[in-house]
């Protein structure tokens, strides 16, 4: 009799706690029903159009910067360092004393020089008069004649070597870092600093020889390089070189290019852009509009969504790229004129996700962009 009780609580806990599993089970199951009919809201994007443009067609290659004239100034005599009249990085002309050598021996040398051509000179004259009254021979004549000639020749070898010794530069241009302290001993051929003529500038590069019907001076070209990241620097190429190298099927062109800021210095790398006359139709895109991963490049277009009406989702559409140019990129292959396509923040996007246009804060896209507008 006293199991009854205990038996009876048992069985009301068991049922309690079935219509406490009973109700959470219906509590999950509606939220799995709400989680399932329950949207994400809408990502807002900003768009472009895929248009049409003509550009013009160019040959890419990789050169670098030599200068016009470029040299390594340096001593031609033997001889200590006197004076030194130039600061490093400094803009010279033709002509300018940069170093001064001691010349105090052949300046020593010079007055009893002239004094042996002076003698030799009154010689000279004393042996024409002479010849003329025919006191002397014709061989006596021409020996004081030699006699004067060798006497200022030695005038003239002590005066060389003394301007030999005042060092100056042989061309304008800018000079780099000084290689000679005062009272340092100079020998023949010893670096003084270097001397480089930055404005303009040459950039070599190479092509194939398959291009070379199409190239001719006068041609223009564009350079860009690190030192002036946002500023393409233009010119024309100027010679090309008669001989193709043997080893790589390449000719070796060379341009000139402005350089007023002397920013570009020789040794440089550059990237180089040769304009053709011949033009180009494309499609474009701006750059920021292509996602780019290993496995290939795509796009977002912005299409209808069939189920809801007036709605709009993107799809992921993979894509073959050209040539680039400021903030655009030429596709060649997986879309058509008129398509509109995510033209920003690509990266959060997944195919067939919902999206809401919004073009009130869209950036400027350019084919020239400066520094302004990056």
């Amino acid at each position: 009799m006293k199991k009854k009780p205990i038996v009876f609580a048992v069985l009301g806990l068991i049922v309690l706690i079935g219509a406490l599993a009973a109700i959470k089970a219906l509590q999950i199951r509606a939220m799995i029903e709400q989680g399932k009919k329950a949207v994400p809201p809408p990502e807002t994007v900003t768009t472009a159009e895929v248009r049409a443009e003509s550009w013009e067609t160019a040959l890419t290659a990789v050169g670098s910067l030599t200068a016009v004239q470029g040299v390594t100034v340096a001593a031609e005599l033997p001889g200590k360092v006197m004076k030194i009249t130039f600061t490093p990085g400094d803009r010279v002309n033709g002509g300018d004393l940069l170093v001064s050598q001691d010349t105090t021996s052949e300046e020593a040398q010079l007055p009893g020089l002239r004094a042996q051509a002076e003698l030799a000179r009154k010689e000279r004259d004393r042996a024409v008069k002479m010849l003329a009254d025919n006191i002397i021979s014709r061989s006596d004549h021409d020996a004081a004649v030699a006699a004067l000639d060798q006497a200022r020749a030695q005038v003239d070898t002590v005066r060389a070597a003394i301007e030999k010794k005042r060092i100056r530069a042989p061309f304008a241009g800018r000079l780099g870092i000084r290689q000679v302290n005062l009272g340092q001993m100079l020998q023949e051929g010893d670096p003084v600093v270097t001397l480089q003529t930055l404005d303009p500038i040459y950039v070599d590069f190479s092509l194939p020889q398959q291009q070379l019907s199409r190239l001719h001076a006068g041609l223009p070209v564009r350079i860009r390089c690190d030192a002036l990241p946002d500023t393409a620097v233009e010119g024309s190429i100027t010679a090309i070189n008669p001989l193709v190298e043997a080893d790589t099927r390449n000719v070796k062109l060379q341009a000139t290019v402005g350089n007023p800021s002397e920013k570009l210095l020789p040794g440089m790398f550059v990237a180089v852009d040769i304009g053709l006359p011949a033009r180009q139709e494309v499609l474009v895109l701006p750059a920021t509009a292509i996602l780019y991963a290993p496995y290939g490049d795509s796009i977002f277009l912005v299409v209808r969504d069939e189920e809801k009406k007036g709605g709009r989702i993107v799809r992921q559409q993979f894509v073959r790229l050209g040539r680039r140019q400021g903030d655009f990129v030429a596709v060649t292959s997986g879309v058509k004129e008129g398509d509109t396509v995510v033209s920003t923040g690509v990266f959060k996007l997944r195919n067939g996700q919902a999206v809401m246009v919004d073009n009130s804060l869209a950036p400027s896209f350019s084919r020239e962009p400066t520094p302004e507008n990056r």
